[in-house]
């Protein structure tokens, strides 16, 4: 990696999704238009962001990768001269979805990136069981992507758990995507933590753009998220820990930092298990 790379200038985009596309694309051409007005470069949205399944006796609505909403953001990118990572259930194959991250380079339709490893079928005390594998095929490898001389590791929101994933990253990327959804019980316990130590372990910055609050079925269905949007440095210092509602934030991420503190902890020089 070029020690070289200009500064970035991220856009945080924190929701509370619902079951309605139509709802959901609003916001994100909204949060598009308010990035751009505050000089970002590159907006980032949460898992589940055009469409969350609230009801458990609906059918989870996948959408086309070709599809008008898509197109629409990709209008949208263009118009303002931005960069779009989006994360968001996409039609696969035999009935099941993928849950994978999109990017929209100014100008270009969207492609999918990366598609999530590890599904969360979990009993968490205090929420409603969630089983993702019989909605979701699991992505298959890690992914990297380049945007404006940044390179990105990918992952999404269950994949945080795993850090033998992220250590395909180490010394490879100057910063980790976490797009997520994180239900309330485990956001309070192990979010933050979790955030903190991939950035420390990985040396490079974190950007975890999350879901939050109640979200709200036309059927009455409800589902709580976390919320807590973070943007991590290097150190592991938090740049961002968006503790209120939806909205956008945006945050410098200061290139220059991630030699910094490489020089003072040379972990690459001193890694003894490669993964």
């Amino acid at each position: 990696m070029s020690n070289s790379k200009p500064n970035l200038m991220i856009a945080i985009s924190q929701l509370t999704s619902v079951d309605r596309v139509e709802e959901n694309l609003a916001t994100v051409l909204a949060h598009i238009k308010t990035a751009a007005e505050q000089g970002a470069q590159l907006i980032v949205f949460p898992e589940n962001t055009i469409y969350m399944r609230l009801d458990s006796s609906k059918p989870l609505q996948a959408l086309e990768l070709s599809g008008e909403e898509f197109r629409r953001i990709e209008m949208a990118a263009k118009d303002h001269g931005l960069h779009v990572l989006l994360t968001t259930p996409i039609k696969g194959e035999a009935g099941k979805a993928k849950n994978a991250t999109l990017y929209w380079s100014p100008g270009q339709p969207a492609k999918v990136v990366y598609s999530k490893i590890h599904l969360f079928d979990v009993e968490v005390d205090g929420a409603p069981p969630v089983r993702e594998s019989d909605h979701f095929w699991p992505g298959e490898k890690p992914e990297t992507l380049e945007i404006l001389g940044w390179r990105f590791g990918l992952s999404i929101c269950y994949d945080l758990r795993f850090a033998e994933l992220y250590a395909h990253y180490a010394g490879v990327v100057d910063a980790i995507l976490i797009p997520s959804a994180f239900l309330v019980p485990t956001g309070e316990a192990h979010w933050n933590v979790l955030i903190r130590a991939r950035a420390i372990e990985n040396q490079a910055f974190v950007i975890a753009p999350a879901q939050t609050g109640a979200h709200r079925s036309e059927t009455g269905a409800v589902r709580k998220t976390y919320g807590h949007s973070m943007v991590v440095d290097p150190w592991g210092r938090v740049l961002l820990d968006e503790s209120g509602g939806p909205g956008v934030k945006t945050v410098e991420l200061q290139a220059d930092l991630i030699a910094k503190v490489k020089k003072q902890i040379p972990m690459h020089f001193h890694r003894r298990l490669k993964s």
